[in-house]
């Protein structure tokens, strides 16, 4: 027996790393290896450097440190990324099982087995009642994985948990952003509301005053039914993001998985620190580090070693059965000398009548894989697609920012030289309505191209993979190529 174990053992040191999976090979990035240049982009200037945004903590980017303390609760109570962390210990404990079938599982086992024989057919035509125990420690039904059918699978499990990893890796950027674009969307709309509520005080002052001329007789009923429309459109523009506020504190709330403290909100865009500026650098190679295309090239090895396990199946497969103990009538008599029993049940199984069978599911893992490739690259041209549109706006929101700026300054002189003429009777106060109509819209739209800025940074940084990583840029199991953790057995 002891004979016995030492060949199986050496065989198996001799098998060991050996699988019948094709060598892996990275599809090479169906995207251009620069970013998009045009009049929408700005040029990164020549030799410059920058750290790549999956180095960057997300407590460095957003400097904002109530913006921060939101955040950090989110990360603590968000329900989607607790489960994407309890995916992780599930594949983890499925790696665990599947690798630990490549080594023998050795049980103890002890029983007592009581029959009786009767009269009739007995010795000496006595009934007879029969005791045994028994006691023995064996392997039940172990394969030993000379063509690597089992270490393919643990391969296999291997990536899979790699894949939640990068999953909740992924959970966390997509969590981030959220809270940053949800707590910048709840502060524009509170800047909006209050836009609204002090356009709503100056137009009931002024139906007032014109109410008064009216008493007069130096105003038209026109003029102040032209004012009272003013005063009932902001009223409206006051309940609606009056509801904007409160559905976007909702979803605040939601996505932190707890309420968040009143003090930790912003009244508006101006209170909030803008986050850190960002540059893509000169390559698209970058996105390689998203967790979303690392997840996917995960998945994309993991059918890679399935192909290995479908070959496997081939060939011939070899299961051991042994165990060693004792038996004896007396329960006593277990442990003295000659009680000893062993058995060795070596068996092979050939695969001779469902050939047509492996090869279909041959057949299927390749094509699995190729569905992985196609997702695989997919992804990058996403990510290539996402960077560029986040790139398009960095390079052009400045430009609508001045131009917004300005466009508000006009329209304030234009609203101040209106009220002017028609306040000295030169002019009708149709003009006023007018110019206040321009004024105030150009206000809202200076607010949501402020939004729209801060919003594209943190867009950008999402993009560029910025935020999965822990606090200090260290890269989690399974992030960096070539250097993958193994979970512990």
């Amino acid at each position: 027996m002891i004979r016995n174990a030492i060949i199986i053992l050496a065989m198996i040191a001799c098998l060991a790393g050996c699988t019948m999976a094709p060598a892996y090979k990275r599809p090479d990035a169906p995207v251009p290896a620069a970013w998009p240049t045009g009049p929408a982009y700005k040029e990164t200037a020549a030799g410059e450097t920058a750290a790549a945004a999956s180095d960057i903590g997300w407590r460095e980017f957003y400097t904002d440190e109530k913006l921060q303390k939101v955040i950090d609760l989110a990360l603590k109570n968000n329900r989607d990324l607790r489960v994407a962390a309890l995916n992780i210990e599930k594949t983890r404990a499925v790696y665990r099982v599947q690798q630990a079938v490549l080594l023998p599982l050795p049980n103890a086992a002890g029983s007592l087995n009581e029959y009786r024989t009767p009269a009739d057919i007995g010795e000496n035509h006595e009934a007879t009642n029969v005791r045994l125990y028994n006691a023995n420690v064996g392997i039940s039904s172990w394969e030993i994985d000379f063509f690597g059918r089992i270490r393919s699978l643990k391969d296999s499990a291997l990536e899979q948990y790699f894949a939640t990893e990068h999953a909740r890796r992924s959970a966390q950027i997509s969590l981030i952003s959220e809270v940053a674009n949800t707590y910048l969307i709840l502060a524009a709309d509170r800047e909006n509301l209050k836009l609204a509520q002090s356009t709503l005080k100056a137009q009931e002052s002024t139906y007032t005053m014109i109410q008064r001329r009216y008493e007069l007789g130096s105003s038209s009923e026109l003029d102040l039914n032209q004012a009272r429309t003013r005063v009932e459109a902001a009223r409206v523009d006051v309940a609606r993001f009056t509801a904007y506020a409160a559905t976007d504190e909702n979803t605040l709330n939601l996505l932190v998985g707890a309420p968040v403290p009143p003090e930790l909100l912003s009244d508006s865009l101006d209170a909030i620190a803008s986050p850190k500026d960002l540059s893509p650098g000169l390559s698209s190679q970058v996105l390689l580090k998203r967790p979303d295309i690392l997840q996917a090239e995960s998945y994309l090895k993991a059918a890679n070693a399935n192909i290995g396990a479908a070959r496997a199946a081939f060939f011939p497969s070899i299961t051991l059965s042994t165990s060693i103990g004792t038996t004896s009538n007396e329960l006593a008599g277990l442990f003295k000398a000659g009680a000893a029993t062993w058995s060795f049940v070596p068996q092979v199984s050939v695969p001779i009548f469902n050939s047509i069978l492996l090869w279909a599911n041959l057949q299927a893992t390749k094509a699995t894989r190729e569905i992985y490739v196609a997702q695989y690259e997919k992804s990058i041209q996403t990510a290539f697609r996402e960077v560029a549109d986040a790139l398009a706006v960095k390079g052009t929101v400045g430009d609508q920012m001045t131009a917004q700026q300005s466009l508000v300054d006009a329209s304030a002189n234009t609203y101040r030289l209106a009220d002017a003429r028609y306040t000295n009777g030169i002019d009708s106060y149709l003009t006023v309505l007018d110019a206040q109509r321009s004024l105030y819209a150009a206000q809202q739209g200076l607010i949501s191209v402020r939004y729209a800025r801060i919003a594209n940074l943190v867009n950008l940084y999402k993009v560029l993979g910025g935020g999965g990583n822990e606090e200090n840029g260290q890269e989690s199991p399974g992030g960096g190529q070539g250097a993958k953790e193994k979970p512990e057995s």
